[in-house]
């Protein structure tokens, strides 16, 4: 099954090869080449910055909701062991004990 994430890693690792192949290394010049290094340190970044998009998970919190808690009405109940003998020894069993 193909996933979001899936298709987007795939979109990104095709765009990192692509800029990879275009970015062949030249031979060294004797004048200066500042512009081919900034360029190249850019397309750098940039390749990060899409692959780690691609590669984050959103989070979701849920919807925000900051009233007060929930109101329970009826009796007030909780589970409790208790002992009884049942002709043979003592056994211990749970009942719902309601207030």
């Amino acid at each position: 099954m193909v996933t979001l994430k899936n298709t987007g890693m795939a979109i990104a690792a095709a765009a990192l090869l692509a800029v990879t192949t275009l970015a062949a290394p030249l031979p060294a010049k004797a004048h200066g080449s500042g512009g081919a290094v900034a360029a190249g340190v850019i397309g750098g970044l940039a390749a990060g910055a899409l692959i780690g998009a691609a590669a984050a998970q959103p989070y979701y919190y849920g919807p925000a909701y900051y009233g007060p808690g929930p109101y329970y009405y009826g009796p007030h109940c909780w589970w409790q062991s208790e002992r009884f003998w049942d002709g043979w020894g003592w056994r211990v069993r749970r009942v719902r004990v309601c207030q």
